[in-house]
């Protein structure tokens, strides 16, 4: 893959309504982006995923039973788009992270730099890298789960479609599941164009009450997929054990 200029990405990502973007993570649990990607670039990355070079592992779905389908966690050195989109996500992800961890009461603060951050994982055993690249064909889908990998994680995390629904595929809603304290599941089924991105939480996320901010549990899936492939990319800003 071409290496790109660093200020392209950082370019558009400087271009979103980040208080926009932090006021729907507030308010509803997730943000959605207009395209970060190009055509091109979402082409490229959907014909790494069978460049076994790239890649560390690779998990089926079905022998797990976390769904159908499969996925593969990069190796290092991410593909220098993936590691630049983690770049320039993280100090932006950072000032909203540490909001929610004073809502909730929680100690933890994290630094503005990913280079830092990972540093501290690092230092806690986590040492692998966590983007990967997903795939879904018909019949696919992935069941609700959470992202965590080790002692520390970072609270906020992002997908961004590399297929074209209604083109690509079929189905494939991204999924977001809430459970509040003494009250039934909240779900949301989120259609992702192509080169777009959601911003959605890790595990938990504050949610103002009459009494102050409570803690909201988060888990997110993919709805089954009815024709055609899905590619997606994810964005994980903790390494793994």
């Amino acid at each position: 893959m071409t290496r790109r200029a660093p200020s392209d990405v950082a370019a558009r990502l400087t271009a979103l309504d980040w208080d926009e973007l932090g006021h729907s993570l507030d308010a509803v649990g997730f943000a959605l982006t207009p395209p970060i990607l190009t055509a091109p670039e979402c082409a490229a990355l959907v014909r790494m995923y069978g460049d076994d070079r790239r890649f560390r592992s690779t998990v089926e779905m079905g022998r797990y039973r976390f769904g159908e389908g499969e996925y593969r966690y990069f190796a290092e050195p991410l593909p220098p788009l993936v590691a630049e989109l983690r770049h320039q996500f993280f100090p932006r992800l950072a000032p909203i992270a540490n909001r929610w961890m004073e809502a909730l009461g929680a100690a933890e603060r994290f630094p503005t730099d990913l280079t830092r951050w990972l540093g501290r994982c690092a230092a806690k055993g986590q040492h692998r890298p966590t983007p990967l690249l997903l795939r879904y064909s018909a019949g696919g889908f992935n069941c609700l789960h959470q992202d965590l990998y080790g002692a520390l994680a970072f609270p906020l995390q992002v997908t961004i479609a590399l297929s074209e629904p209604g083109g690509d595929y079929e189905g494939g809603e991204f999924l977001l599941v809430e459970q509040r304290p003494r009250a039934q599941s909240r779900g949301e089924a989120i259609v992702l164009g192509k080169g777009a991105a959601i911003v959605f939480p890790n595990r938990h996320r504050p949610v103002a009450g009459a009494r102050g901010s409570y803690r909201v549990t988060v888990r997110h899936g993919v709805s089954r997929i009815r024709s055609g492939e899905r590619l997606a990319l994810g964005i994980i800003f903790h390494d793994a054990e």
